[in-house]
């Protein structure tokens, strides 16, 4: 049976069988489906069932009705579209497809997996989001869109690599963010004579007082913990970055014959000096893939500056208080896989990607004369990912194409390999991300097939 599920106004979370196959929406006591909604009109939308397609017409509402966020007169309904009727968001369920809960083409489940409790957080999240930037602000002035990106990142079960100047509290902002998550904390500062055990950890040999019998005992390196910060990772050769590619993919550590599994949750942010190169290891194309997001910690404005020099040249007694603990933080990223993604946002999100690739015959004529290298499939696995978190963070349980441009720039960054033309003209891969964003339409009506 189909279903939808209401994700907005007073009877926000409410999962409905479409047991009638003809049903008006709208303010009106006359409605089938009556909203609580002052932009609704009083007939609004009607919801029928032709055949064997659900379809959805407007009723000349005063606002329109949007699906995936284009206005509609008459359009057939499709698994996991997005209906919205006012300030009043209904996420549409096809025949058999809730309750059958099979992954979406994300790789996640549809929304009716997630429990009443999973909901309850998420729509709590906007609020803790506020806290959250209230307590982080005890401690870090500004950089409020790289505190989100962070959090963004690591709701999606990502790691992040921070680039920026020197002085510029990349390292205070990571373990400020690991007090108010209830995380445990490690720092390793990677230098030239840094070895791979001095991550992952070392077997020792111990004699048994006792009995005298000798054995090897593991001792756990900085990498058994919640939250990693890989301070200044290309000042350490490749074999030592190396050590932390398994800890990242697979979440579990190997020394010797044994396999050990990290702690639940487990992030990198790594950090790195954009200008200093002289004696360092710059990352692998392969490993600089792994990080989700490429993060810029710019300078901060002029106000912000001279709030930092006021604060920071006294004694400070403010001290960040824990918003979340760590049991919330792996459900978020539950939820994140188990939120649904329309057939419009994923498209998008496909065709942004391709459009990066200069060998692609439908990439803009810039990308293929600034361009060398463009962005393989898991840029796309990851965009859809962090559109699905930044969903969350904003306490919603759907994703749509804005989303995407959000997680844009930090996923694309990286992945994006300028040539010589561009570097010769001073274009960055974030130059042309933008120009991307404003050059890739949203797919249209006559992207779909019947």
């Amino acid at each position: 049976m189909a279903k939808i599920i209401i994700t907005g106004g007073v009877t926000n979370n409410e999962i409905i069988d479409l047991q009638s196959a003809d049903l008006v929406l709208g303010r009106h006591d006359d409605c089938d489906l009556i909203m609580e909604d002052n932009r609704a009109s009083s007939h609004h939308a009607r919801l029928y069932r032709e055949k064997d397609e659900w379809m959805l017409t407007d009723l000349s509402s005063t606002n329109g009705t949007l699906v995936n966020q284009r206005k509609i007169s008459t359009v057939t309904l499709r698994d996991n579209d997005l209906i919205e009727i006012g300030d009043t968001k209904i996420l549409f369920h096809a025949d058999g497809h809730a309750e059958q809960a099979p992954p979406d083409k994300a790789g996640a489940t549809p929304a009716s997996a997630a429990t009443a409790d999973d909901l309850a957080l998420v729509e709590q999240m906007s609020k803790h989001m506020d806290v959250i930037r209230s307590e982080t602000a005890k401690v870090i002035v500004g950089q409020r869109e790289v505190l989100e990106q962070i959090l963004m990142c690591m709701i999606a079960g990502g790691h992040a690599l921070l680039v920026g100047m020197p002085g510029m509290a990349k390292t205070l902002m990571v373990s400020t963010i690991a007090k108010v998550l209830d995380m445990d904390f490690k720092r390793i500062q990677f230098t030239p004579d840094l070895m791979p055990t001095d991550i992952t950890g070392t077997e020792v040999l111990e004699t048994n007082r006792t009995t005298n019998e000798k054995s090897f005992r593991f001792m756990r390196g900085p990498i058994f913990c919640n939250l990693l910060l890989a301070d200044e990772i290309n000042r350490t050769p490749p074999k030592t970055q190396a050590a932390l590619l398994e800890a990242m993919q697979e979440k579990r550590v190997t020394v010797g014959n044994v396999t050990y599994t990290l702690d639940a949750p487990f992030f990198v942010l790594a950090t790195q000096n954009p200008i200093e190169q002289e004696g360092t290891y710059p990352l692998p194309e392969a490993q600089m893939d792994r990080f989700m997001f490429n993060i810029w910690v710019d300078y901060p404005l002029e106000h912000e500056e001279e709030v930092i020099i006021r604060t920071t040249t006294v004694t400070q007694t403010a001290k960040p208080q824990k918003v979340l603990n760590k049991q919330q933080v792996i459900q978020l990223q539950q939820v994140v896989r188990k939120i649904p993604v329309s057939e419009h946002v994923i498209k998008y999100a496909i065709r942004l990607v391709r459009a990066t690739r200069p060998g692609n015959e439908k990439a803009p004529d810039f990308i293929k004369e600034y361009v060398h290298i463009g962005a393989g499939p898991r840029a796309g696995q990851f965009l859809i990912l962090a559109a699905k978190a930044q969903a969350v963070l904003g306490g919603r349980i759907h994703v749509s194409c804005n989303d995407i441009k959000i997680a844009a720039i930090p996923v694309l960054k990286h992945r994006i390999y300028t040539n010589f033309a561009a570097d010769s003209e001073g274009l960055t891969s974030m130059d042309l991300i933008k120009k991307l964003l404003a050059a890739i339409p949203e797919p249209a009506e006559s992207d779909y097939t019947a």
